[in-house]
C-alpha cells in the first residue's frame, strides 16, 4: 500500500514538473497598419539567445495572430520575416516571473517605406526620422567658409531658402527658427539664418510645434507651426562670432549691418544694428507685433464686440510697416539674453530691439465706380512723409515648480512714436469725361503710443495618467495721444464742367485713447479611455476703453480754439465676455478626430459724453469646430476640418462715429443690424520621401457666409457724394474658395529638383448701389513650375515661370470687365570661379494685359547682379560691387476688384543703383566647460 501511495506521488510530481514546463509560451499578431492588412503566413523563428540557433518555429494564421507554446525557461530572439517586408528582431526572456510574452500587434514595414521614412544610410546618416521630427546632420553636408545656416539649409532635401531669406520645407512655410531649443530674438527667423555661422550648426530638426496648450495636454488644437530648431555643437557653445558689413552706393544709398554674438555654457547674449536706405529694413516690419504693433482697436477673444476708438480716419497713427512702396530710411538695433539655471530647472529669455523707419513717395489710384446705368472714373495722387520711432523690451521666465507643474511668465512694454504728413489730390469724372468734383487734403499728425503685455501660464499634471489642468491668465495695458491738421477743399461741378460749389475744412484735432483688456482661462482635460479625451475650458475677458477725440475750428487764422461738437466724441465703452467650451479629442493609432464647441455670451455697454448717448447689446456666440487626420506615415497625412463662427457688427456700423477728413465719403449707422455666421470648410493633404525627394502638398478651402453684412451705398450722381451703411444680406448667400497643389521631385536623370504648382482662389460678393443689388465675382487661375540644382563648389540655380487669368466683373456694368491675362517668373544663380570669385544673379518678370477696364497693359523686369572677391585663407573678408534693378523698371503696380470698384494702383519704390560693399567674418569658439 505504501508503494502505491508513493508511486501516485511521484507521478503527480513528475505531471506538474512536466506541465510547469510546458506552461510557458509566446503570442502577438503580424500586421502592416499602413495596408491595413494582416500578414498571412508570416514565419515566426524562435531561436537561442546564446547561439542563434533555432529553437521552434510557426507561421502566422489568417488573422496574423500566432502563438507558441511548450517553451522553457531562457534568453531567446524572436524573428519575424515576410517576403518584400524588413525583417522583426526582438529578444525576450521567460522566466518564473514572466511565463507569457505577449508582443501584441507587432507593425512591419516594407523594405521600400524603411528606406523611405525611417533613415537614409550614409555619412553618418544624413537624415533620420525621428517620430513627427526630421533631423538632418550638418556634417554630411559639405559647406564654404563663412557659410551661414541659410547657405546650409539649401542643401538639404525638400528645402528652399529664396533671395529674400524666405524657408520652404516640404512645402511649408517655416515661421520660426530656434536655437538650442529657444527663441533667438523673438519671431524673426532671418536673424538666425543669415548670421549664425553654419560651421557651429551639429543637427537641424525641422517639426511642427505645438502650442503651449496642446503640447501640455496632448490634445491637438490644430495650432501647428512649421519650426527649425538648430543644435549647436558643443564645441561651438563657447566663444564669440559675428559680422560686420558695409557699402555704399549711387543716388546717396547706403546700407550696413553689425552683429556680436557670444556664447557660453547655457548662456547667450547677441546685439546687432543696421542702418539703410536700400529697402533692407532689418527686422520684419511687415509684422507689427514683433516690434510693438498696438492700437486702441481691440479685438476680443472668440466673437467678442470690435471696438473702436472713434472711426479709422486718416489722422490715425502710422502703424510702421513697408511693403515696398516708397523710400525707406531705417535704423535698427537690438540685444537678446538667454540662460538656464538650476538644472534647467529655470530659464529667461529676453529680448530689447529699437528702431526708426522713414518712408517717403508717391502712390497714383485710378478707380473705375460701376452704377446701375452709368460710370465715374477717379483718379488720385496721395504723397507720404511717414515716420515712426519705436522701442520694445520683452522678456520670458519658465520654472518647473516640481515633477508635475511648471509656470511661464511672460512681459513686454514698448513704446511708439510717430510724424505723418499725407497729401491728397483727385479728380473724379462723368462717363462722359466731364468733370463731376475735385478734391485737395493735407492730414498732419503725430503721436505718441504706449504699450504694455503681461500673461501667465501654469500647468498642472495630476496623479492619473493623462488628467491635467492649467491656468492662463493675461493683461494688456495701451495708451495713444495723438494731435494733427486737417485741411480740406472740395470742388463740386455740373455737367458742363464748371465750379458751382465749394467747401472748406480746416480743423485742428486731438485724440486721446486708453484701453485695458484683461483675459483669463481655465482648462481641464480629462481622459474618458486611453484613445478618446474631453477638454473642458471656462475663459473671463474684461475690457475697460476710452477714447476723446476733439475737433477745433479756428476762430482766427493759426487760432484754433472754437470746439466742433458735431465731429468731437468722447466715448467710454465696457465689454464682459463669459465663454465656455467642451472638445473631444480621440486618438489611436493613424487617427485624430476632435470635435465639440464654444459658446460665448457678451454684454457691451457703451456712453458718449458729448450727446449723452448710450448704447447697449447683449447676444450669444456659437462657435462648432470638427476635425479629422489620418497619417499615412511620419511624413504622410490628411486633414480636413470645419469651423462655424458668429460674426458680430463693429460698434461704428451700428452707431458711428462722424469724421470729416473725407466729405466725399459719409458713414451711417445702422441700429438694427444682425450678426452674420460664418462657416468654413478646408482639406489638406501632404506626402514627403526622403529617398526621391519627393514633396505633394494639396489643400483646399471653401466658405460661405449667412446673414452676411454688406455695404448700401448711396452715391449721388451729381456731386459724388457717397454715403454708406452697413445692411443684412439675407436672400443672398456670398462665399469664397481656394485649391492649391505644389509637387516637387528630383528628376534623377538630370540631376535637377523640379517642381510644378497649380492654384486657383475666387469669390463672390454683394453689396447695394442705389437700391440695386451689385454682384462682385473675382476669379484667378496660375499654374507655375520650377527647376533648381546645386553643384558643390561650381554653381547652383533656381527657375521657376507659369501664366495666370484673372477674372473680375460687377453685374451692374456687365459689358465691363477686368479680365485678362498674366504671367510672372524669376531666376537666380551662382557662379563659383576660380581665385576665390563668386556671380551671384537673380531677375523677376511680371506681366498683366490689358483689360476692358483698363487700356495699358504693364511689364516689369527687375534685375540684379553681384560679383564678389573672398580674401585670406579662411575667405572670412568678401568684397562685392552689386547692381539692382539693372533695368531701372521697379515700378509699384497692382489691380484689384472691390465690391462695385475696380482698382489700379502704382506707386514709387526704389530703383536702379550700384553698390559697394565690403564684409567681414570674425569668430573665436572654443570647447564648453
Amino acid at each position: 500500500m505504501k508503494f502505491i501511495s508513493l508511486a501516485i506521488l511521484l507521478s503527480l510530481s513528475f505531471c506538474t514538473a512536466i506541465f510547469a514546463q510546458n506552461s510557458y509560451s509566446v503570442k502577438g499578431i503580424v500586421a502592416d497598419t499602413a495596408n491595413n492588412s494582416k500578414l498571412h503566413n508570416a514565419t515566426i523563428s524562435i531561436l537561442n539567445a546564446k547561439d542563434s540557433t533555432l529553437f521552434k518555429y510557426t507561421r502566422a494564421s489568417a488573422t496574423g495572430s500566432f502563438t507558441i507554446n511548450s517553451m522553457k525557461k531562457g534568453n531567446f530572439i524572436l524573428l519575424l520575416t515576410y517576403p518584400d517586408y524588413a525583417d522583426f528582431v526582438s529578444n525576450f526572456t521567460l522566466d518564473s516571473v514572466k511565463k507569457e510574452i505577449d508582443f501584441k500587434q507587432i507593425n512591419m514595414k516594407t523594405k521600400a517605406r524603411l528606406l523611405n521614412e525611417v533613415i537614409i544610410k550614409g555619412q553618418a546618416a544624413a537624415i533620420k526620422i525621428k517620430g513627427d521630427t526630421t533631423e538632418f546632420n550638418a556634417g554630411s553636408y559639405t559647406i564654404q567658409p563663412n557659410d551661414k545656416v541659410e547657405d546650409l539649409l539649401k542643401k538639404f532635401p525638400g528645402m528652399q531658402v529664396d533671395k529674400d531669406g524666405k524657408i520652404t520645407a516640404q512645402g511649408k512655410t517655416v515661421s520660426k527658427v530656434l536655437v538650442d531649443g529657444e527663441e533667438f530674438f523673438g519671431d524673426d527667423p532671418t536673424l538666425v539664418t543669415k548670421n549664425l555661422r553654419a560651421d557651429m550648426v551639429d543637427k537641424v530638426q525641422l517639426f511642427e510645434k505645438s502650442s503651449d496648450q496642446a503640447a501640455f495636454t496632448g490634445v491637438d488644437d490644430g495650432q501647428k507651426t512649421t519650426t527649425l530648431n538648430i543644435k549647436l555643437k558643443e564645441d561651438k557653445k563657447s566663444g564669440y562670432f559675428g559680422k560686420v558689413d558695409a557699402g555704399i552706393a549711387t543716388n546717396d544709398l547706403y546700407q550696413g549691418q553689425v552683429m556680436f554674438n557670444k556664447f557660453k555654457a547655457k548662456q547667450k547674449f547677441s546685439l546687432y544694428g543696421t542702418s539703410s536706405n536700400t529697402g533692407k529694413t532689418g527686422l520684419g516690419w511687415e509684422d507689427n507685433g514683433k516690434f510693438g504693433g498696438g492700437s486702441d482697436n481691440v479685438e476680443f477673444i472668440d466673437g467678442g464686440m470690435m471696438i473702436s476708438g472713434g472711426g479709422g480716419d486718416d489722422l490715425d497713427s502710422w502703424g510702421g510697416r513697408y511693403y515696398g512702396e516708397g523710400i525707406p530710411v531705417a535704423h535698427n538695433g537690438g540685444a537678446h539674453y538667454d540662460t538656464k539655471w538650476n538644472s534647467d530647472k529655470q530659464s529667461l529669455n529676453t529680448n530689447y530691439k529699437i528702431g526708426s523707419l522713414r518712408v517717403t513717395g508717391s502712390n497714383n489710384t485710378i478707380t473705375q465706380n460701376n452704377l446701375v446705368d452709368s460710370i465715374i472714373n477717379s483718379n488720385s495722387t496721395k504723397l507720404t512723409d511717414n515716420y515712426m520711432f519705436r522701442q520694445k523690451l520683452d522678456a520670458t521666465y519658465q520654472i518647473k515648480l516640481d515633477t508635475t507643474s511648471n509656470l511661464k511668465i511672460m512681459v513686454d512694454g514698448s513704446l511708439k512714436n510717430n510724424e505723418t504728413t499725407n497729401t491728397f489730390n483727385s479728380e473724379s469724372k462723368r462717363g462722359d469725361n466731364t468733370l463731376l468734383n475735385s478734391t485737395e487734403r493735407n492730414v498732419d499728425n503725430n503721436g505718441d503710443e504706449k504699450a504694455f503685455n503681461f500673461s501667465a501660464f501654469y500647468t498642472k499634471k495630476l496623479k492619473k495618467v493623462g488628467r491635467n489642468y492649467s491656468v492662463r491668465l493675461s493683461e494688456s495695458i495701451s495708451e495713444k495721444d495723438s494731435e494733427g491738421f486737417l485741411y480740406a477743399k472740395n470742388k463740386f461741378y455740373n455737367p458742363q464742367g464748371v465750379a458751382y460749389k465749394t467747401e472748406v475744412t480746416d480743423q485742428f484735432k486731438t485724440v486721446n485713447g486708453k484701453s485695458n483688456v484683461f483675459n483669463s482661462n481655465i482648462t481641464y482635460n480629462e481622459p474618458i479611455s486611453k484613445s478618446l479625451a474631453l477638454v473642458l475650458n471656462y475663459g473671463l475677458s474684461i475690457n475697460n476703453s476710452r477714447s476723446d477725440r476733439k475737433s477745433f475750428n479756428a476762430s482766427t487764422p493759426g487760432n484754433y480754439d472754437v470746439l466742433d461738437a458735431v465731429y468731437s466724441n468722447d466715448f467710454k465703452a465696457d465689454q464682459l465676455i463669459n465663454q465656455a467650451g467642451a472638445i473631444f479629442n480621440y486618438k489611436k493609432l493613424k487617427t485624430v478626430v476632435s470635435w465639440g464647441t464654444k459658446i460665448s455670451a457678451v454684454n457691451f455697454n457703451q456712453f458718449e459724453a458729448y450727446s449723452n448717448s448710450s448704447y447697449k447689446r447683449s447676444f450669444t456666440n456659437w462657435m462648432p469646430q470638427a476635425s479629422y487626420q489620418y497619417k499615412f506615415s511620419q511624413q504622410s497625412s490628411f486633414r480636413m476640418g470645419y469651423s462655424g463662427y458668429t460674426n458680430q457688427p463693429s460698434v461704428e456700423q451700428l452707431q458711428p462715429v462722424k469724421v470729416n477728413t473725407d466729405p466725399l465719403n459719409i458713414p451711417l449707422g445702422n441700429p438694427n443690424l444682425k450678426p452674420s455666421y460664418n462657416n468654413s470648410f478646408n482639406v489638406s493633404y501632404n506626402s514627403y520621401k526622403v529617398l526621391s525627394n519627393q514633396s505633394i502638398y494639396l489643400s483646399g478651402r471653401y466658405s460661405f457666409v449667412g446673414n452676411q453684412i454688406v455695404n448700401n451705398t448711396t452715391i449721388d450722381k451729381s456731386t459724388g457724394k457717397t454715403e454708406y451703411q452697413s445692411i443684412n444680406l439675407t436672400d443672398k448667400t456670398p462665399f469664397n474658395y481656394s485649391a492649391y497643389l505644389d509637387l516637387n521631385r528630383k528628376i534623377k536623370f538630370l540631376g535637377i529638383n523640379g517642381g510644378i504648382s497649380l492654384n486657383t482662389s475666387g469669390n463672390t460678393s454683394y453689396n447695394y448701389v442705389n437700391k440695386e443689388l451689385n454682384k462682385s465675382t473675382s476669379n484667378n487661375y496660375s499654374a507655375n513650375i520650377s527647376l533648381s540644382k546645386y553643384k558643390e563648389k561650381k554653381y547652383d540655380f533656381y527657375f521657376y515661370f507659369g501664366p495666370n487669368y484673372n477674372t473680375q466683373q460687377t453685374s451692374l456694368q456687365k459689358n465691363v470687365n477686368n479680365n485678362g491675362w498674366g504671367a510672372d517668373g524669376g531666376a537666380q544663380f551662382s557662379l563659383y570661379l576660380p581665385g576665390k570669385i563668386q556671380l551671384k544673379s537673380d531677375a523677376n518678370y511680371e506681366y498683366t494685359a490689358k483689360t476692358q477696364s483698363f487700356s495699358e497693359d504693364f511689364t516689369r523686369v527687375i534685375w540684379n547682379g553681384s560679383i564678389s572677391k573672398a580674401f585670406f585663407k579662411a575667405e572670412n573678408l568678401k568684397m562685392t560691387l552689386s547692381g539692382n534693378d539693372l533695368l531701372n523698371q521697379n515700378t509699384g503696380f497692382s489691380r484689384r476688384v472691390s465690391g462695385n470698384m475696380i482698382t489700379q494702383n502704382s506707386y514709387t519704390t526704389i530703383k536702379r543703383y550700384f553698390m559697394y560693399s565690403v564684409s567681414w567674418d570674425f569668430s573665436k569658439m572654443g570647447v564648453t566647460k
